[in-house]
């Protein structure tokens, strides 16, 4: 073998090492038109990684709807989605994970995907309002899931009480398809004025490029590619991948970047999230059309013997790059020098399709921008599908397989002691929900965290979702749950639903079995999106969430696609809580009970049957409840309102009851088996309680509308009833649904 055949072979084992097939190798061969140095190759494995090219998503990612009346910017074209909330106002706002950074080192994991979503709000010239997250782990017994959940927790809490921005909701479930890969997705909403939208785009040859923020270390080097791959006995080798995050940098960083959003010397800037400076530098040249000269000496470093590579591709916190208007830098350098930051200008852009790095003078690395980007250059594939076998085994369950729980009383003390039914006072206790003080639901908790926007009547509900048991039975039609629930949350709460993010977390898609998983739940979203018209404003996609054991045996998580969804109060005084008013009161089902157990906490937990179909779901159906829902709100007929979701309708009606110390004596329906009745989680229903003053107009509204209506009972003093059978005190029973978490952490 001649030395150049050598190279040429050391070459592509290395491409291959850091994650590029063989094909993607000769792709970069023809496109640079020569063999890639060390360092361009580097760019390119983080940069056609799938955590940054979405190169075995995107095709199916292009078919989701994203045209809406009130889209102010679409997905893909900026750092997150923006949505017009009226009053001249915007609100961005994004969905992102960092599962594979917490499963490794749970504490920085967490945090840094809390500071890298709200840099990416910011970063568009919104100040962040409200912060929210959807976790998952495994079951809760298991010491190293309490060793993750809690530095989980306590990372976003620390960063996120740090940084100034309240918590306004989130979700936590249990199951052990997440033993190993826990998901952490961390969603953040802002406002802005739509007439100060900051652009990521490059333009304007002959601009300046600053990097400003923090100094450059080697804190998670090659963390795009570490997120696309699997978790396996040698993941903790990848802990310099993991980020390491500074709420207070954050905050100077935020504030600067406000300021600077008032003048008039920005071109474009972009948030250092993934891959650094690489990907900030490549997508807003590739955004603008335009190239680069980027000067790696002169970035600010942690670390004086940093490699050009690490440089590139180091993804050390709270960092941005910022193109400036040629002569407008001293306003940029002084703002920064004001809140005690770092402003340096490392290059400048360039009239050329390519973007140079520099070292001393050398260039390092030269790559087309637009070969490396989504959208651009960077792969697109297909992946084969194929429906799993257990898909057929869930369809065949029927409830007449299951035996009625002797003790019903007992058994609804068993649901309210489940993990994924239970408060989840541990957890948010340890966020500050009440910094700003624009958080709605302090005192007035409703299925949705509701957000006051200061100087106007308005106010924004925000919600994530996803029962990932209903998506792993049906992806299609689980997902369309989700998002419908989303939808039910934010009307239940009294606002209109506007628009969606998304994280889509799944198993690796070069398994047919999982990408048939994702391909399910991307077809029941877009249904879902277009009968709701919530377009789908941006999120992302997180695969290689399995663990694979020594003999090579792949386990992937429940396919998890988490719905983040906006609404939008458009007169704040329709914000409608949960919980019950008045003893006496009137309550009220507004859907229809069935004979439906599937895919239920109930059946999974009490029973142990994991495999069922996905609860009776009907499209139609949903959209005429929450019309009606939204109706009644506007008019005053209800004074409270709680969707039917996990643990079913009595799990809904204790939870009405617990905020004010009310029970409730209720009725089941003859027709349908009491344990359905009691703890199924057929969808579209809604509890209300209504006055008895309003009681007519109520009941001729709801028959205008066309939906079926229960009269359950009435609100009491405290004791819960059902069909004259007494099953406790709702302060006694709070006990236990509050502290369980607690608990089990503590034992």
């Amino acid at each position: 073998m001649s030395t150049a055949a050598a190279q040429e072979l050391a070459t592509l084992d290395q491409a291959q090492e850091m994650g590029l097939l063989p094909e993607e190798f000769e792709q970069i061969k023809s496109i640079l038109g020569r063999t890639p140095n060390f360092t361009e190759m580097c760019v390119y494995s983080v940069m056609w990684s799938e955590h940054c090219s979405y190169k075995n998503s995107i095709k199916w990612l292009k078919t989701l709807p994203k045209d809406g009346p009130h889209m102010l910017v679409k997905a893909g074209e900026e750092n997150a989605g923006l949505v017009d909330i009226g009053d001249g106002l915007g609100c961005a706002f994004k969905i992102e994970s960092h599962n594979h950074p917490s499963a490794i080192e749970p504490y920085q994991g967490a945090a840094t995907g809390v500071g890298g979503i709200n840099r990416d709000i910011f970063t568009m010239g919104a100040r962040p309002v409200a912060q929210l997250n959807s976790l998952r782990f495994g079951k809760l017994e298991n010491p190293r899931t309490k060793w993750l959940l809690e530095g989980v927790v306590k990372g976003i809490g620390d960063y996120g009480n740090a940084f100034g921005i309240p918590v306004v909701g989130g979700e936590v479930f249990f199951d052990e398809s997440y033993q190993v890969n826990p998901l952490v997705n961390a969603m953040s909403a802002g406002i802005l004025t739509t007439d100060k939208i900051i652009s990521a785009t490059s333009k304007g040859p002959g601009n300046p490029v600053y990097i400003v923020g923090s100094a450059t270390g080697k804190d998670g080097i090659q963390g795009a590619s570490f997120a696309s791959k699997d978790i396996t006995e040698d993941s903790a080798n990848d802990l310099p991948s993991v980020q390491v995050g500074d709420p207070f940098q954050e905050k100077l960083l935020l504030e600067a970047t406000l300021e600077l959003a008032n003048t008039d010397a920005i071109v474009g800037m972009q948030d250092m999230g993934a891959a650094g400076i690489t990907c900030s530098s490549c997508e807003m040249s590739a955004a603008g059309g335009v190239g680069m000269d980027i000067h790696l000496d002169k970035v600010p470093l942690r670390q004086a013997d940093m490699k050009p590579f690490e440089i590139l591709l180091s993804e050390s916190q709270e960092r941005m790059l910022v193109v400036v208007h040629k002569g407008k830098e001293q306003i940029v350098e002084d703002i920064f020098e004001k809140w005690d930051l770092n402003a340096v200008n490392i290059g400048e852009v360039t009239d050329s399709p390519n973007i140079r790095y520099f070292n001393h003078g050398e260039i390092v690395a030269e790559v087309p921008a637009e070969s490396l980007v989504l959208g651009g250059g960077a792969p697109v594939y297909e992946r084969e599908y194929s429906e799993p076998a257990y898909y057929a085994e869930a369809q065949k369950f029927s409830i007449d397989q299951i035996e009625e729980p002797k003790d019903m009383v007992i058994t609804a003390r068993k649901m309210l002691s489940n993990y994924n039914i239970a408060s989840k006072r541990w957890v948010w206790e340890q966020y500050d929900s009440m910094v700003g003080t624009g958080n709605m639901g302090t005192n007035r908790p409703s299925d949705a965290g509701v957000v006051n926007i200061k100087g106007t009547n308005r106010a924004i509900a925000l919600t994530v979702d996803c029962n990932a048991r209903y998506v792993n039975n049906d992806p299609e039609k689980g997902t369309m749950i989700a998002v419908a629930e989303a939808a039910r949350n934010i009307t239940c709460s009294g606002g209109i639903p506007s628009a969606i993010t998304n994280c889509l977390n799944f198993g690796n898609p070069y398994n047919p079995e999982v990408y048939w998983q994702f391909v399910g739940a991307i077809k029941g979203m877009s249904e879902a999106c277009r009968q709701f018209e919530t377009p789908v404003t941006g999120g992302n996609v997180s695969f290689y969430n399995q663990t694979v054991d020594s003999d090579g045996t792949a386990k992937p998580v429940f396919p998890t696609p988490t719905i983040g969804m906006l609404g939008v109060l458009k007169d704040k005084s329709t914000h409608m809580s949960l919980d019950f008013k008045y003893k006496g009161d009137l309550i009220f089902l507004l859907g229809e009970s069935r004979n439906d157990i599937n895919s239920s906490e109930y059946l999974s937990s009490v029973h142990n049957v994991r495999l069922s179909p996905a609860p009776h779901f009907e499209m139609q159906e949903e959209l005429k409840l929450q019309k009606c829902v939204q109706d009644l709100i506007k008019n005053n007929f209800i004074n409270a309102c709680h969707d039917v979701a996990d643990g079913g309708l009595f799990v809904a009606l204790f939870e009405m009851g617990l905020p004010g110390g009310l029970g409730f004596d209720v009725v089941s329906d003859s027709e349908v088996r009491k344990d359905a009745f009691l703890f199924g989680e057929s969808q579209s229903r809604i509890v209300v309680s209504v006055t008895e003053d309003y009681e007519e107009e109520f009941i001729d509204m709801v028959g205008e509308h066309g939906i079926p209506l229960t009269l359950l009972g009435h609100v009491t003093k405290g004791k819960m009833v059902v069909d004259g059978e007494h099953y406790g005190f709702v302060q006694d029973l709070g006990d236990i649904y509050q502290n369980s978490i607690g608990d089990a952490m503590t034992k």
